[in-house]
């Protein structure tokens, strides 16, 4: 019901400043067309007797130019700008705020700035960054940053040309993105506030607020001293555990979330609308939305670098394999370095790694720790100690390695062996969390002496014991771990999983989430602090992340006792002989 939203222009540029006047902070969603800006004009929840909804929109030129297929260089034109931004207006009656790239030329930005504020926009934030800017968000790109001084005049001559004060300027400054830090970017600030600039926002794409937070404090002691302290504006795309409020106490009066409904799916909009507004940010809205680089791929703005992001892969991922833990079978040393044919199975486990393209390997060592010091000193392995490994598990261990998450990795168990090409197809995989899975235990049913790891699939495939020509295909899981009926489950977790750096990206945020909120019982363990990977696989499953399953029924074995040592060794044996 479009036409029911209606509203002078004049009334809506004055809308903003008003509400932050009344309010004191405003929560502002991404709208890139009519019927995205409706939904934002819509969506609102009931909470505590009080009615929470968006208070306005932000025109993103990342969401607008990626729905008409173009990537995101300052290459729409004004004109198409224009368009988009009263498409959103004709429709709604919130107050509207929009990206303005870098400005473009001074005499192009004051054109700019007289036309939005002719439309009724409230407000235009524009970047300190060389014209064609890069997006910030992506990870290749150099970013490079205009001269203060340059940036300034823009400023100046924009708000010269404004014909009210309700019309607000916007500097955005991108040190933080470019790596210049936050002296200069609280150096940028004054210069900005003394060319008298309406407001402030600051960038990052780091994942912990803490820089964020910290220009804030300066940002207050900064103003004091100016005699003037123009609005605060924050972005939390990546910070996102964050919640608005807890933003708004340290002085930010604009919070953007500024690109979820354009990576959410049709279906899903609203249902992400109300998931920020539920939980006061914007993390639990992650499961409905696309990623910005699978953004910035389908407008073909990776395309380019497409093959040497493949090549790179391999020298990014790591390889992590938790091997802190002491099993009662084999006491005197690590499960890693348990010897079947004369070579500990980490040597074997390295062999096949390495088959697979990958160099990075994570060790976390505990119990008997020093032993890999004496045989593993020249192996080019990365070391991770894990101090608590008597009284801690699995998910612990393999967190004492998070360091080497961010760029992805690879899970493998310490006590199995594994054909390298099963790693590779693993690494293949299409998935962002995705867990090596075997059918064939149930016909094993003789040789099963310890709990499994069990999985449970959405797809009720018949197992697969024989040959066939269907080939090995992901299956979605919906229950995983060891408590799991052996006659319900339909695969067994092998101990190898892959995490794209999505995936990567999605477990280390819940699990930081879970250190500060789990309390009691965590799924199959009697709390966190004793939680093993599977525990925290299925909090992924719970939250609405995907994990799937890699079918295999052949080329792996567990280690887990003197009897399937032999066994292994009769394998492998005519093999090295």
């Amino acid at each position: 019901m479009s036409l029911k939203y209606r509203i002078s222009p004049g009334e809506r540029l004055r809308a903003l400043k008003q509400l932050i006047e009344k309010k004191g902070f405003v929560r502002i969603i991404e709208a890139h067309n009519g019927l995205s800006a409706l939904i934002g004009e819509m969506a609102q929840i009931e909470q505590d007797g009080e009615i929470i909804e968006y208070d306005g929109f932000w025109e993103s030129s990342l969401t607008d130019s990626a729905s008409k297929g173009i990537p995101d260089a300052e290459i729409v034109g004004t004109e198409s700008r224009a368009h988009t931004i009263d498409e959103i207006l004709n429709v709604t009656s919130k107050p509207i705020i929009v990206d303005g790239d870098t400005g473009g030329a001074p005499a192009q930005f004051e054109y700019f700035v007289k036309r939005l504020e002719r439309l009724g926009v409230s407000a235009v934030i524009i970047e300190d960054k060389i014209f064609p800017k890069r997006n910030s968000l992506d990870p290749t790109a150099k970013q490079t940053q205009e001269d203060p001084e340059k940036f300034a005049q823009k400023i100046q001559r924009g708000k010269e040309i404004a014909v009210t004060d309700d019309f607000m300027v916007i500097s955005r400054i991108e040190s933080l993105i470019a790596g210049a830090g936050l002296e200069d970017a609280l150096e940028r600030a004054e210069c900005y506030i003394r060319a008298g600039v309406d407001g402030v926002m600051i960038h990052s794409k780091k994942e912990s607020p803490d820089d964020i937070l910290s220009f804030a404090q300066a940002y207050n002691s900064l103003c004091e001293r100016l005699g003037r302290r123009p609005i605060l504006v924050s972005v939390p795309t990546t910070y996102n555990l964050i919640t608005d409020r807890e933003l708004a106490k340290y002085g930010f009066n604009i919070i953007i979330h500024a690109n979820h409904l354009l990576r959410a799916a049709h279906k899903s909009m609203y249902e992400s609308a109300r998931a920020i507004l539920m939980n006061d940010r914007g993390f639990e809205a992650e499961p409905l939305c696309s990623s910005v680089p699978e953004i910035f791929s389908t407008v073909g703005f990776d395309v380019i670098k497409e093959k040497d992001r493949k090549y790179l892969r391999e020298q990014r991922l790591s390889v992590i394999i938790p091997a802190a833990g002491k099993d009662p079978a084999f006491a005197d040393r690590p499960k890693s370095l348990i010897r079947v044919a004369n070579k500990p199975i980490l040597d074997y486990q390295l062999e096949n790694i390495r088959k697979a393209g990958l160099r990075k390997t994570v060790i976390v060592k505990g119990h008997e720790g020093k032993q890999f010091d004496k045989e593993f000193s020249d192996k080019n392995l990365i070391f991770c100690n894990n101090d608590h490994y008597e009284d801690k598990h699995s998910l612990y261990s393999l967190f004492c390695a998070e360091d080497y998450m961010k760029d992805g990795f690879l899970l493998l168990y310490s006590d199995i062996l594994l054909d390298g090409g099963h790693l590779q197809k693993l690494i293949n995989s299409k998935g962002d969390i995705v867990l090596l899975v075997d059918s064939s235990y149930r016909y094993h049913k003789h040789e099963i002496d310890k709990k499994l790891d069990l999985v449970i699939s959405k797809q009720q495939r018949a197992a697969r014991y024989y040959r066939s020509l269907r080939p090995m295909g992901l299956v979605e899981i919906t229950r995983v771990g060891k408590k799991i009926d052996i006659e319900v489950a339909n695969y067994e977790f092998i101990g190898a999983a892959y995490f794209s750096e999505e995936g990567a990206q999605i477990v280390r945020k819940i699990y930081q989430d879970c250190q500060q909120t789990a309390v009691g019982r965590f799924h199959e363990a009697e709390s966190f602090a004793h939680a093993g990977v599977t525990d925290l696989l299925q909090e992924v499953i719970d939250r609405g992340f995907m994990v799937h399953g890699l079918e295999i029924y052949q080329g792996w074995m567990e280690i887990h006792s003197r009897k399937d040592i032999e066994i292994a060794e009769q394998e492998i044996t005519p093999v090295v002989g």
